[in-house]
């Protein structure tokens, strides 16, 4: 019998000792694997049960009327349960109550159509205000068109300080890669949200965002301002934005889009006007001296390595940097198009899409000009041909 007992202790000591290791094993992987990251300011936050904070008046109203619907609807909620239950148990068979037929007075007719009407306009009137609030894009500071693409963003300034500003937004590439490799042993805050190109605003200005895509239907969306607007193809949409404080927003496509829908990240600039300014001006400087001539002759090393950089930034994502391709994006390393001596089909594709790769008009004649270049020179492709940026301009 001591025997038994003493054998039982044992295994009870050993049960707890491994509950006991267990334990200590799941905080360990919960203090590892949950805090790897993070809250992002102006992004997204660590056990987030809210919505982002506000960092615009419009974001704030949306949140006052999230809790306000919130609420009116939990009352609502306790108040029809609590009656129903109530009734429930207090008039049940087993303490003898049988069913009865009550007459229905006229009130109680209108007292539930009225009541619930009443409930609705009340909802309704803060709502229809937000949304057309939302609408009035009148006397805007800045005028902005947000082009979507598979898989980028395109901004114009089309009005105010800053106009004719152009720029592309694409994910980092370094965070593609780390994704492509599982994303394994990261800790970053901003993981898959780092872009090239921020879109700097400046703060306290009303800035109207238009909205249109090239490809399909996606969605811009930044949660601190309390916007999101569809992009349509062929449509045109606006929706507006006033920052009141000065830092780093982030945002995604909100539309899926594609299979490269997760690598769409939106990152938003506010700075202050000076600051604005400062980056107008720096801007300006760096388009006017990317305003190549395209009737200037270039030599194949020159647009070579010209061509090397806007593969990085426009081509590596979809394919990749050995030009091996992924997925529905065929390679370019040993392709008869990118080949061929004859540059009619290529230059087409570029300028126009075909299949799954997206129309580049967006970029200059040079830059055309460089990229194809670059993809008729390199890994495997050794062509020694080039193409001069007056081509490309013949064939828009």
């Amino acid at each position: 019998m001591k025997k038994a007992v003493h054998s039982l202790r044992r295994r009870w000591a050993s049960a707890q000792g491994a509950v006991a290791t267990m334990t200590l094993g799941a905080a360990a992987w919960w203090s590892t694997s949950a805090h790897a990251v993070g809250s992002l300011e102006g992004g997204p936050q660590v056990r987030g049960l809210n919505f982002q904070p506000a960092a615009s008046r419009m974001a704030e109203e949306l949140h006052s009327l999230h809790w306000f619907m919130l609420a009116l609807c939990a009352v609502i909620f306790v108040l029809v349960f609590g009656v129903m239950f109530y009734s429930i148990l207090k008039h049940r068979k087993s303490v003898g109550h049988k069913a009865q037929e009550l007459p229905e007075p006229l009130w109680v007719e209108l007292g539930w159509t009225i009541v619930p009407l009443l409930i609705v306009i009340g909802m309704a009137l803060p709502a229809t205000k937000l949304v057309v609030a939302q609408k009035d894009t009148t006397n805007a500071d800045l005028t902005i068109k947000v082009t979507g693409m598979q898989w980028k963003w395109g901004y114009d300034y089309l009005k105010g300080e800053g106009e004719g500003i152009s720029l592309l937004q694409t994910l980092d590439p370094e965070h593609r890669r780390i994704a492509d490799e599982g994303a394994r042993g990261v800790k970053l805050d901003n993981y898959l949200l780092k872009v090239d190109n921020p879109l700097v605003v400046p703060v306290g200005k009303k800035v109207r965002i238009i909205t249109t895509a090239t490809d399909v239907i996606h969605a811009w969306m930044v949660p601190a301002f309390g916007i999101k607007q569809d992009a349509i193809p062929g449509f045109v949409r606006d929706n507006w934005f006033r920052a009141e404080k000065t830092g780093d927003y982030y945002g995604q496509c909100a539309e899926l889009c594609g299979k490269e829908h997760a690598f769409m990240p939106i990152h938003v600039r506010v700075v202050s006007q000076d600051e604005y300014t400062a980056w107008v001006q720096e801007q300006m400087a760096v388009m006017a001296a990317k305003a190549d001539d395209p009737s200037k002759v270039w030599t194949l090393t020159d647009l070579v390595a010209r061509g090397a950089s806007v593969y990085a930034a426009n081509c590596a994502v979809c394919h990749q940097a050995n030009g091996q391709g992924a997925g529905p994006f065929k390679p370019l390393d040993g392709s008869a198009i990118v080949t061929a001596e004859d540059q009619s089909e290529f230059l087409q594709i570029m300028l126009n899409g075909k299949g799954a790769m997206p129309a580049w008009r967006q970029l200059s004649d040079t830059e055309l000009a460089a990229v194809m270049t670059y993809a008729k020179n390199s890994w495997s492709n050794n062509t020694q041909r080039l193409i001069q940026p007056a081509e490309v301009m013949a064939a828009r």
